[in-house]
């Protein structure tokens, strides 16, 4: 590969982890902007963590899909939903709630998971009077970080959901992938530390607002290996123990939700070994689940024809009807 293919491919992946990228599967459907509602599902201290509600109900009482955005935990909202995902699901007939949480690593990994078990609970709470929804028929996917995010509410939350899809998602946050320099993103002159840690720090936040280069911190956290020391606040090598509970790949049994698994082969950002792993253990503990594998596909979609990534989504619609029906 030649070095400008070489970096172009970085920057792609860079910017697809997170949640930035800007395809056809990121963007706006053509027809008019589907319309949405935004509430404050939580506050915490001066942190208002929102969430955009999609195709609610006059009336009735519609079966729903959590969405859970990418971006490590450092960067990303609830806008980056793929909106050609998000539009087929509206017109199946679901209520789509994309949400936001507190990103790292001004929030550390415990009160991320927090937000997310919280966003569950009001949506099965709240929903059914704010937008009209089954409290018993809730559903939860997201990509990259918001993959392990769904993941982890498969084991977290009572009552289970009842399905997860997970797009390019990681059950093993410990694992020498994330714990060790990135070879990968060593391609690239390496983020100084102080540039590095410049583009964090202020005030807590629940969504990419104020500076816009968090995405150095995160190379940073790649480059040197030490993404679950500022994300997770533990050292996977001196704390193992610690994760334990932050690991959906240690948690599953035999409640855990059906869950599908989306991953391409190639993808540089998170192993597609993630996904098999997940998968392995499902099937050790007679969980219902599929492993979708997208050939030489990368994270985010890329280098996938857009008639793949088509069939991806409505692979995913399918699998979710099965279970919210």
């Amino acid at each position: 590969m030649s070095p400008s293919l070489d970096r172009r491919a970085f920057l792609q992946e860079t910017a697809a982890a997170a949640g930035l990228l800007s395809s056809a599967c990121l963007a706006p459907a053509k027809d008019e902007p589907m319309r949405k509602t935004t509430h404050t599902y939580k506050t915490a201290g001066t942190c208002a963590i929102k969430a955009d509600v999609y195709g609610a109900a006059a009336d009735g009482a519609r079966p729903a899909v959590i969405w859970i955005h990418g971006g490590a935990l450092i960067m990303g909202n609830r806008d980056g939903i793929f909106a050609t995902f998000r539009d087929g699901l509206v017109k199946a007939g679901y209520v789509v709630v994309s949400i936001d949480y507190r990103l790292a690593p001004e929030t550390k990994l415990p009160a991320i998971l927090e937000d997310v078990q919280d966003a569950y609970q009001w949506v099965r709470t709240k929903g059914p009077e704010l937008f009209h929804v089954d409290p018993k028929k809730i559903a939860v996917s997201g990509g990259s970080a918001g993959g392990y995010l769904t993941l982890s509410l498969g084991h977290r939350v009572e009552p289970r959901p009842a399905a997860l899809v997970t797009f390019w998602g990681y059950g093993d946050i410990a694992g020498t992938w994330y714990s060790r320099p990135d070879a990968f993103y060593r391609k690239q002159p390496l983020v100084p530390k102080e540039e590095a840690y410049q583009a964090v720090g202020g005030p807590v936040l629940s969504e990419a607002v104020g500076k816009n280069n968090r995405s150095r911190f995160y190379l940073y956290c790649r480059q040197q290996g030490i993404w679950p020391k500022e994300v997770a606040g533990h050292d996977p090598d001196t704390e193992p123990k610690a994760f334990e509970p932050f690991c959906p790949l240690r948690n599953v049994t035999a409640k855990y939700p059906p869950t599908l698994l989306i991953h391409g082969t190639k993808d540089t950002d998170v192993p597609y070994e993630q996904s098999e792993s997940m998968a392995r253990e499902l099937a050790s503990k007679g969980v219902e689940h599929e492993l979708m594998t997208i050939p030489d596909g990368g994270h985010g979609f890329g280098g996938v024809k857009p008639e793949l990534v088509a069939n991806t989504y409505e692979r995913a619609i399918e699998f979710l009807k099965k279970h919210l029906r």
